[in-house]
């Protein structure tokens, strides 16, 4: 079995040749949408680990991640994690919206780009510390509703934006 995958949603998936092969993707498949934070907190608790990702889709990620700056392929597909840290003590659907909201922008730059769930096996850490993922599976993607309403709850309670120095 993938780890963390339910066997009710992938069936038996031997995942040995993943592992030789440390494929970028077990499958480009991208089955559902989720509509509510609600949704997205389901599916999260279900998968355990699972991260988000703006992109123009799995399909699109084949090659994985390119630090812009330096021009380096990374080992793996970046990612944004959705899993909260034992550390946080809020509502766990504030983590979330905080989480979905990181890289929205990236969404308003290139239209193309959505916001997608997916686990997979952390392989290392990007240039910004993001975790890097391969044996990839695609969860969902987030609709626009989702969006709206985590960046309404991510306006209303936190200080968006404000860093040590504002």
């Amino acid at each position: 079995m993938i780890a963390g995958a339910p066997p009710d949603r992938f069936g038996a998936m031997d995942d040995a040749p993943l592992r030789e092969s440390g494929a970028l993707f077990a499958t480009e498949t991208l089955p559902d949408s989720l509509i509510s934070l609600e949704e997205l907190a389901a599916t999260v608790r279900r998968f355990e680990r699972a991260y988000v990702r703006y992109s123009e889709g799995p399909e699109h990620d084949r090659d994985g991640s390119v630090d812009t700056e330096s021009g380096l392929t990374l080992p793996g597909l970046s990612a944004n994690p959705l899993h909260a840290e034992p550390w946080w003590s809020r509502p766990f659907e504030d983590w979330l919206a905080r989480q979905v909201c990181q890289y929205r922008e990236l969404q308003e730059k290139n239209p193309d780009r959505f916001a997608w769930v997916l686990c997979g096996t952390e392989v290392g850490r990007g240039p910004d510390c993001e975790p890097l993922l391969r044996e990839v599976i695609p969860i969902a993607r987030l609709d626009d509703a989702l969006l709206d309403e985590a960046a309404d709850r991510y306006e209303t309670r936190f200080r968006a934006g404000h860093g040590p120095e504002d």
